[in-house]
């Protein structure tokens, strides 16, 4: 026992062991395995077991985690997409951020705290974690769905919020004028990131070229930018995460950012493992004994409040309450940002030590629980999605389609969909477009086809549409629910119509062949140029897209 206390190659060792048999066993019974990862903290950490204790060690890899999932989010951080999400990200980021954190203090005043410490746990638990978030959409394939930009972009807002809330809180805490330091803080902002739009436009590129001579050469430069990026502006007081994002960033357009990635993910999902065991680590029995009721009413409000902020919120926008719903759920959650705002009030005199203890329960109560809302964020918003009847846009756009039913319906226009277009013009001319996305629809205004602002999992669009009718319906939504729901519509209408769907792996298109459809593709075996040319192939020949069919599942 005691080897096992002084030695942090046995402790981690200990802790990799113990982390991956209950990962084994969450993937077996089909639950998170960011679940698995927190609960082996709590059980080897000081407060069951005591196997294992904080140390700086443990901390360095848990931060090492953080860095490397943030360069990778730079890395492929589209500015093009982002840009169109904008005045919507940001809007939403403060408003919610503000809203969040009222009735944080509201409930905090409630429940007998005081007005500082209740401004300071609504503040706190209004921010989300990237962490949590980027992980689970990158495990599930959406960073590229709506809901993935539009929640990216809201927590993009909230780090910049957070940075500069930890700003002022050094002031206090150092007594310091906090004006002079907010402005020099700009100064350096502006300062790093024209330094790094220069190195990223005139040196970056030929560094990496010659790098790529050698794939070891590549990986360990890509790893030492990184590094290097964080480190200096950790330096000047910007946290490793947004350093870890400007160096993403600033490789994105080298050309070699998927090479890199490939490299590093490996590493990353390694290290951030560590920070989510550390994280239950900071977990006590005597905590869940003491202040289990507080815990549980503050994860309520962060749970359902920032779902139901959020919605509206996005509406104003245009947004269907179904993207505003599954952008809501995905950010349900508390930030590592929180733990650091509550460390710096204590370190400031201005809250209680004993409030820590209490923010690291409801963080893993709703990592935990915002971790299933990811993972079934579709059949959770069916059960409430009546809640959200009365900001549903009414079907009035589809009264100039319903005279006849268009000869191809393409749902989701985005990426895959753009691709195919073209061939499904060949195809036929009589094409309609159907994106609950306003961006792609507002996108499409120019182009020869008839597009359709909708959620095609709700069947009264589908039965507005009079899908069954159609010839061909394509469907580029990855979503297998969603999926589900337009094959059970058009089993229910018996029509003729070849319905081809998208899953993001084999084991569901098993599945969605199984409940009905013509052909499934698989991003990953069958990109969107190759399905464009296989359309003007197959058209509208039944017989031709089940040979197909049969042709794929047999590979």
């Amino acid at each position: 026992m005691d080897l096992l206390l002084q030695n942090i190659f046995l402790q981690i060792a200990f802790v990799i062991v113990t982390a991956s048999s209950l990962a084994l066993l969450a993937f077996k019974i089909k639950q998170p395995l960011l679940i698995a990862y927190m609960v082996a903290g709590l059980i080897i950490g000081p407060g069951v077991l005591g196997f294992v204790h904080q140390t700086e060690t443990m901390r360095a890899f848990s931060e090492v985690g953080i860095a490397f999932l943030l360069f990778l989010v730079g890395l492929n951080l589209d500015w093009r997409k982002i840009k169109d999400i904008g005045s919507a990200a940001i809007v939403v980021g403060l408003g919610q951020t503000v809203l969040t954190t009222g009735l944080g203090y509201g409930v905090g005043m409630l429940l007998g705290f005081n007005a500082t410490t209740s401004l300071f746990l609504g503040t706190a638990f209004a921010f989300s974690s990237t962490i949590v978030v980027v992980k689970m959409l990158a495990d599930k394939e959406e960073l590229e769905r709506l809901h993935g930009r539009l929640s990216i972009g809201i927590l993009i807002v909230q780090d910049l919020l957070a940075m500069g809330l930890l700003l002022v809180l050094g002031a206090l805490r150092d007594h310091g004028n906090v004006t002079e330091l907010i402005t020099i803080s700009l100064v350096k902002a502006v300062v790093v990131l024209v330094s790094l739009w220069v190195v990223a436009r005139f040196v970056l590129p030929a560094v990496f070229r010659y790098a790529a001579r050698l794939q070891e050469l590549l990986f360990l430069t890509a790893v030492g930018w990184c590094f290097a990026v964080t480190s200096v502006l950790f330096f000047l007081g910007f946290g490793i995460e947004i350093g870890a994002l400007l160096a993403g960033i600033s490789l994105a357009g080298t050309g070699f950012h998927r090479e890199i990635e490939s490299k590093i993910k490996p590493l990353r999902d390694f290290f951030l493992i560590i920070f989510f065991i550390v994280l239950g680590t900071n977990l006590s029995l005597e905590a869940l004994q003491t202040m289990w009721v507080p815990a549980l009413v503050f994860s309520t409000v962060v749970l359902l409040g920032k779902p139901l902020i959020i919605v509206p919120l996005l509406r104003v926008f245009g947004y269907h309450p179904r993207a505003g719903f599954m952008t809501g759920a995905t950010v349900a959650q508390v930030s590592e940002f929180s733990f650091i705002v509550l460390a710096a009030g204590i370190a400031a005199g201005l809250i209680a030590e004993e409030i820590l203890p209490m923010a690291t329960m409801v963080g893993m109560i709703t990592i935990a629980v915002s971790s299933y809302l990811i993972l079934y964020g579709e059949s959770v918003y069916k059960l409430f999605a009546w809640m959200f009847e009365w900001m549903a846009p009414g079907y009035a756009p589809l009264e100039s389609v319903r005279s006849r039913a268009s000869a191809i319906l393409l749902f989701g226009y985005q990426d895959m969909g753009a691709a195919i277009l073209p061939s499904l013009l060949c195809v036929h001319k009589d094409v309609l477009v159907v994106d609950y996305d306003p961006q792609q629809i507002e996108a499409l205004q120019d182009r020869p086809v008839q597009a359709v602002y909708g959620d095609v999992s709700n069947e009264e669009l589908l039965v507005g549409l009079q899908a069954h009718k159609a010839k061909l319906l394509v469907s580029t939504i990855p979503d297998r629910e969603v999926n589900e729901e337009i094959l059970s519509y058009m089993k229910r209408q018996r029509g003729t119509t070849i319905v081809i769907v998208t899953a993001r792996n084999t084991l569901d298109a098993e599945y969605l062949y199984k409940h009905g459809a013509t052909f499934v593709i698989v991003p990953s075996v069958m990109g969107g140029e190759f399905f464009a040319e296989l359309l003007k192939k197959k058209k509208t020949l039944k017989r031709s897209w089940h040979a197909e069919a049969k042709r794929f599942l047999s590979v």
